[in-house]
């Protein structure tokens, strides 16, 4: 019994970012409107799940930018998460037409596979998708024109980059994510940006003290916060069904914060 014990929590640990049936089930159920849309510029289609406030007025947006492993059913959640706290959000599925069949990242087939696909985007091909995307987006005649940029894990980092080279954006959230270490990049940002990190993550909390202080040097808004005893991914993992109790505490530290912040926006 104490073998199979073990053999069924290594499985546990070991499930991978794919495999978010409870997301899924989550998303099936809410009563908020959610389409697919696709946002075409120069050979490009880019493939984007949309998701809009149940509310009279017209609606700040915010763009969010997935994980390694692509646009899952998780980060759909997230933005109708978003839109059922008044925002309209959009993710855009930036594995779009990379496939051998010219298909996204449910054309993949799992982890190993996107997360080798995604980390070898161009990065001037992510910036032209997310500038193409947010141009889309501001135009839908819901939004008031306001938007924010929140990313996590690799999306984090490309959260950070875009705000070198993006001036339209209110303020950039920045999930387990590194920094450009360029300073001439750096200079370039005009939004604040706010940085949600885990304990449990020396990979990227390493690099926090030098950006922090690169970003004071140049009179730039940097808001780091680390939770305590949370890993990478938490805002994910803190939502599962197996989440420990650090993951779900910081999880929900972290989406009070940005609520908040997301409201000064």
């Amino acid at each position: 019994m104490r073998i199979l014990l073990t053999i069924a929590l290594i499985m546990l640990a070991c499930t991978p970012a794919f495999a978010q049936e409870w997301a899924k089930k989550k998303l099936e159920s809410s009563p908020r409107h959610s389409e697919w849309v696709t946002v075409k510029h120069g050979g490009r289609e880019v493939k984007s799940f949309v998701v809009y406030p149940e509310k009279k007025e017209r609606a700040a947006t915010v763009l969010l930018i997935h994980e390694i492993f692509g646009l899952t059913e998780w980060v759909r959640l997230v933005a109708d998460e978003l839109a059922a706290n008044g925002y309209i959000a959009i993710a855009p599925d930036l594995l779009s037409g990379m496939a051998q069949n010219k298909g996204g990242t449910e054309s993949f087939g799992g982890d190993d596979n996107a997360r080798k696909a995604v980390s070898q985007l161009p990065p001037d091909q992510v910036t032209n998708d997310l500038n193409a995307v947010l141009n889309y987006i501001t135009k839908v005649p819901a939004a008031n024109g306001k938007m924010a940029v929140a990313g996590f894990c690799w999306g984090g980092t490309q959260t950070f980059r875009y705000a070198t080279n993006c001036d339209d954006i209110k303020a950039f959230h920045v999930f387990y994510g590194s920094a450009p270490t360029d300073e001439s990049a750096l200079s370039k940002i005009n939004a604040p940006i706010y940085g949600y990190y885990a304990e449990n993550d020396a990979r990227i909390g390493a690099t926090l003290d030098a950006t922090a202080n690169q970003m004071s040097k140049l009179k730039k808004t940097f808001t780091p916060v680390t939770y305590k005893g949370a890993g990478h991914g938490y805002m994910r993992a803190g939502e599962a069904p197996d989440a420990t109790e650090a993951n779900k505490a910081a999880r929900a530290a972290s989406w009070e914060r940005m609520l908040k912040l997301l409201k000064s926006i």
